[in-house]
Formats: C-alpha cells, sequence, structure tokens
C-alpha cells in the first residue's frame, strides 16, 4: 500500500525530510514527511505472523522479514516521492512490544516450542499477543518484588522478562546461554546501527528496569529469585546491560544512537550510511507523541485552531492507540500508581517524567471476531461485494435502518409523531449486554482469566442480529474505556481529552460512544492511519537536530545522555507541537435518555466483572481435589 503527495520534489531541493518507520502487528510502515510533518510519501508492506495449530496462545515473527518489510518501504518512499537519500536527514523507529531474541551476534534463534527452540532460525519474535508465558508470570507476581510497584501492581505475561523466563524454562541451557533478548524497538535500533544502546522507554516500560533513585535500574535480587540468576551474574548484558558499560546506554526518546545507520544498512534501506537513528519507543508511545501535541477544530470545515498546549499542561490528554489491541498512554511530572495501570514509566519518552499505560489486549481483532464468526456473515460479504460498500458501513446502515423501525412502531404505540420519538441505538440494544475480554483483561484488573460474555442471546441468526452484536459489540470497548479513564483520574489524573490514532479512529459511531461514555472529548487526528509513524519520524527530526547541536559526538556517558537529555526536552515538545496536523474534537452529546442507558449500561458492565470472578472461584471450589 502506498501514497505520494502531489508536490513536486524539485521545488524543495533544500527541504529537509525525515522518514518514521511503524512496525504493527501486521505490518509494516514508512511515511516520509517534512519540517511540518506533512506526508510527502508512505508505503507499508505485510509482514508474517506464525500460529500453533495446537496452541491458541501461541503469536510468532520473524525479524528477517520485518526487516525485509522495511528496506521495502523505505526504498519505495524514496522512490515515489524523487526526494535524494542525501535529503533525508534523521531516522526513527516505533514496534510492539514484541520479544526479538538473537544470538551474541545479532543472527536470529528459534523461539518455537520443540526440539528448534535456541536454534539458528528465523522464528525469533514473540509476539506481544503470545500469551504462552502464563505460569512464568504467575511466578513473578508471587514473588512481592518492588518491581510489580511499577508495572500496576501485576506484571503481564505479555511483558519481556516473563516470556525471556520461559525461554530459560523450555530452552536447553547451552543455548539459553547464547541469546541476547531485545524488545523489537530496540532491536531495530540495534540492526540499523550494530549499537547495543537501548531505549528508556522499552527497559522501564516491558523490562523492568526501574530507573534511579525510585528503582535499582536492573533489580538482582528479583531477577535472581525468580530464575534469571545468571543474566544478573553476566552484568546483564544480555539484557541491555548497564549504562556506560561496553559502549551500551540507556536514551530517551528520540536521543541519537552511536554513529547512525551503518553501512550495511543504510544500504538495505536506501538511505545513506551515518544517517541519524533516534533512539526508538513502543508504538502506543509514537501514538502518543504523534498526536497529544495536537490544535483542533470542532468540526471538519472549522478554520478557528485551538491554542497550543504546553508540556506541563499534556498531562490532561490521554492518547488512545486503537489497532488490534489498545494502548492508552499519558504521563504526569509525578509517579501516579494506579492498581491494574501499567506504570509508572520514568523516563519513557521525557526525561523526568513518569507515563502509565492502559491497554485492551483485543479491541479491533474483537470487532473482526464477532462479524467473521456469525453466521451472517457470508451474506454480509456478498452484499459488500455487490455494492462495493464496507462491511462497517453496511452495518451501520442497517443499525439505522433498525433504529427507525424501532422508532416508527414506539411512536405508533404512543401515538405520537417518530420525530417525537427519543430512540437511540443504545434503547435498540439495551437487553443486550457483551463483556469484551476474550483474550484476558490487561487494564484495569490485570487479569489475563478474564473471559468474554454476552447477555440477551435469541434464536436470531440473522443480518439484523448480526448488526445488534456489532453495535455492543462497540458498547463494550467504550465502557471499558471508560473503566481504564476512571480508574486513572481516581489515582490522580485529570483526563480532559482522549486524542484518538489507529484504525478504530476511523470509526465515527465508535468514537462518538466513546465521547459520550467517558463524557470527555475525543479528538481525531489528522490522519487516523499516519499517526504512529508520524510519531517516530518526529523521533527522526529530534535525533538530526540533537546530533547536529552535539556536533555528532557518540554518546558513551550515561551522565552526560542524561544531561542532553534534560536539555532538550522543551525542544522534543516543540516538534511535537509543529510537526502535529490539526485534528478534530468531538464533544459528548446524547439526549438524557441516552445518557441514563449509557449509565445503566456501565452499571451492568462493572457487574459482569464481579459475577464472572464469583462464578471463577465457586467452580474452583468445587473442582478442587
Amino acid at each position: 500500500m502506498q501514497s505520494v503527495s502531489n508536490e513536486s520534489p524539485d521545488s524543495h531541493l533544500h527541504e529537509k525530510y525525515y522518514i518514521g518507520i511503524d512496525v504493527g502487528t501486521g505490518s509494516a510502515r514508512a511515511a516520509l514527511v517534512n519540517h511540518t510533518g506533512k506526508i510527502v510519501a508512505t508505503r507499508s508492506e505485510p509482514t508474517k505472523t506464525f500460529r500453533s495449530a495446537t496452541d491458541s496462545n501461541i503469536f510468532e515473527q520473524s525479524t528477517p522479514d520485518i526487516w525485509r518489510a522495511i528496506s521495502i518501504c523505505t526504498q519505495d518512499v524514496l522512490k515515489q516521492s524523487g526526494i535524494k537519500p542525501n535529503q533525508v536527514k534523521g531516522l526513527g523507529f516505533d514496534a510492539t512490544c514484541s520479544l526479538a531474541v538473537s544470538d551474541l551476534q545479532g543472527e536470529p534463534i528459534t523461539v518455537t516450542v520443540g526440539n528448534e527452540l535456541g536454534k539458528p532460525g528465523d522464528r525469533n519474535v514473540i509476539l506481544w499477543a503470545d500469551h504462552r508465558a502464563h505460569a512464568e508470570a504467575q511466578l513473578i507476581n508471587s514473588s512481592g518484588s518492588d518491581v510489580l510497584k511499577y508495572v500496576g501492581g501485576t506484571m503481564s505475561l505479555e511483558m519481556e522478562i516473563p516470556k525471556t523466563l520461559w525461554l530459560k524454562n523450555n530452552m536447553p541451557p547451552e543455548r539459553f546461554s547464547q541469546c541476547q533478548f531485545f524488545d523489537l524497538p530496540d532491536f531495530l535500533t540495534y540492526k540499523a546501527t550494530s549499537n547495543h544502546s537501548r531505549s528508556s522507554c522499552s527497559l522501564v516500560c516491558k523490562c523492568s528496569y526501574v530507573p534511579p533513585p525510585a528503582g535499582k535500574g536492573w533489580d538482582d535480587e528479583f531477577l535472581t529469585k525468580i530464575g534469571l540468576k545468571e543474566l544478573v551474574d553476566e552484568g546483564f548484558l544480555r539484557l541491555g546491560g548497564f549504562p556506560g558499560k561496553d559502549g551500551s546506554a540507556i536514551m530517551t526518546a528520540g536521543l541519537p544512537v552511536a554513529k547512525g545507520l551503518t553501512k550495511k544498512a543504510a544500504d538495505e534501506l536506501g538511505l545513506l550510511e551515518g544517517t541519524p537513528v533516534g533512539s526508538a519507543v513502543i508504538d502506543a508511545y509514537a501514538g502518543w507523541i504523534g498526536t497529544v501535541a495536537a490544535r483542533y477544530t470542532t468540526r471538519k470545515d472549522a478554520k478557528e485552531l485551538s491554542a497550543p498546549v504546553s508540556l506541563s499542561d499534556s498531562r490532561h490528554r490521554l492518547a488512545a492507540v486503537a489497532g488490534t489491541s489498545t494502548c492508552h498512554v499519558i504521563h504526569n511530572p509525578d509517579g501516579i500508581f494506579v492498581p491494574g495501570v501499567w506504570g509508572p514509566y520514568k523516563n519513557a519518552v521525557f526525561p523526568g517524567w513518569w507515563m502509565n499505560e492502559g491497554g485492551q489486549s483485543s479491541t479491533g481483532q474483537l470487532i473482526d471476531f464477532v462479524i467473521t464468526n456469525h453466521p451472517a456473515y457470508p451474506e454480509l460479504v456478498e452484499i459488500s461485494r455487490k455494492t462495493g460498500k464496507n462491511i462497517h458501513v453496511i452495518l451501520e446502515e442497517k443499525l439505522v435502518e433498525l433504529q427507525r423501525e424501532a422508532a416508527e412502531k414506539k411512536a405508533a404505540r404512543l401515538g405520537k409523531k417518530v420525530e417525537e420519538i427519543d430512540f437511540g441505538l443504545t434503547e435498540l440494544t439495551k437487553d443486550l449486554h457483551f463483556y469484551p475480554d476474550l483474550h484476558g483483561n490487561r487494564s484495569p484488573l490485570a487479569d489475563p482469566e478474564m473471559r468474554g460474555s454476552i447477555v440477551g442471546l435469541t434464536l436470531d441468526n440473522s443480518l439484523n442480529d448480526l448488526a445488534l452484536k456489532f453495535n455492543v459489540a462497540l458498547e463494550a470497548i467504550a465502557l471499558q474505556t471508560r473503566h481504564i479513564v476512571d480508574e486513572m483520574n481516581a489515582r490522580g489524573y485529570d483526563i480532559k481529552g482522549i486524542f484518538m490514532s489507529g484504525g478504530q479512529a476511523a470509526n465515527l459511531a465508535l468514537m462518538n460512544l466513546f465521547a459520550n461514555v467517558c463524557k470527555i472529548p475525543v479528538i481525531l487526528p489528522h490522519s487516523y492511519s499516519a499517526a504512529v509513524v508520524i510519531g517516530s519520524a518526529m523521533l527522526g527530526r529530534y535525533a538530526a537536530e540533537v546530533h547536529e547541536q552535539i556536533g555528532g559526538k557518540v554518546f558513551f556517558i550515561q551522565e552526560e545522555i542524561e544531561r542532553v537529555s534534560e536539555e532538550n526536552k522543551e525542544r522534543l515538545w516543540d516538534i511535537m507541537v509543529e510537526m502535529t496536523q490539526p485534528g478534530i474534537q468531538i464533544v459528548p452529546g446524547g439526549t438524557d435518555r441516552e445518557k441514563r442507558l449509557l449509565e445503566a449500561k456501565y452499571k451492568i458492565f462493572r457487574e459482569a466483572i464481579v459475577i464472572q470472578r464469583r462464578w471463577r472461584m465457586e467452580m474452583a471450589e468445587a473442582s478442587s481435589d
């Protein structure tokens, strides 16, 4: 998939350009942008995900396949645009928080269960969604370690330390001893620069690194207690090392890594050796970077923009990065502890600031699951083929039709005109209640054993029924978003807006539900599909400017890195303001009746959690030996 602007590059021969690279769950994407954040060209390329035929917990990928896709994308955006490699001044990466495993020379090591585990092989990434490390996460959560305070009290099996421990427990020791472990964003900067420096974002958010003075950095007591003593004895080198040793460094977002692109990486990407590479971030944090500095209008054709916001005021803005799953990212100058919500993470993006991350493990994936597993799905596909309409549009039109029919029946029963009847979509599905944790709960319960449920089923398997279930799936996602927002606010945040990115931002019905259910404005990005990759391009620009400021010096001393990071944090915010295109604000609405119905739905949603946990306990007691 590709796109290119209509502008001729000839008029911008002296313009500076930046490339952002975003590696999502199903594809890699590159965007070539100018200094204002305007996209000149984009290209995406699918990546492979490997599943198990016998274990639904298994999701694996391949760094050679991912790098192949990245190389295709970067070369193509240059080809599309006509921009020369020497005009690209900086490069930024983001990726999913997946565990990439290589040998000590950087070659991929197989992570697949079986005889090949730990041997050279391309299936070397345990994807974020992989839930194989359930027992390891349980062990970690029974440790009582202080590091658990910084992940909402419960470590998710989706994080890198449980997955690393799973590999230790299942791989022959002689093979495990030859592995090094990366959060995927850090692997990409390693591949690009051949430097082992790690991003603060990946280490503090996914690898149990708690920066001093709040923590010990790497917690040797914790790692020893859970069974990873050999990593402690080696000085944590295979996890990222100690800052300042062996050329290692821990860098906040966007600081230039080593000498930039190596010749090999530059040749593969179609760029120049030495092009600055910014310290990477996890994809959700790139979405935060690419959205929260936005100014906005109240409608698409409005010209008056909201006032620019300062770094200090950004603490009231929650970024929701919504694709296959959804991440909810926010920051504060003080560490705020929210049970069931990951963090607080110090220095994840800005030095001295703390970030929290809520999440829903399955949202876009959930919507697809509800649609594709319904008996009426083939009929929906056939209508889409005949009309050329998107299946979501067809379902939304069906809901409007059902809503109108129900309003007409109610009007006839009450002897009123249809125009006098207050009958919204929530009332259409008022007796259908969906709890959405089909893949466990990430936030705010941090309970991987939660499961989905639906109450109000009938013997209807028609397209009408599919439309109603589509609607309650959207409702459930919105209700769970409010649950996360409520928990954050109860612990000290004051969230005044949700800044969206990702594919779900294109679903206006869902965005209106978010605003109405959460009772706060929702801001749609200028480009819902590009906000994350533009966030990475911002890091490329920041890396280029800091690289120029320090005269191309390579960092080796951690104290110097931290000084430069602190001195330039306002510059990173300024870049975010300058490169974030204006968005559109959706304000909360709905009639009083609709508001009452949504409140009742939210109460039932919360009760469903209590009931499910009680039932689980009762069945556990009944089945105990």
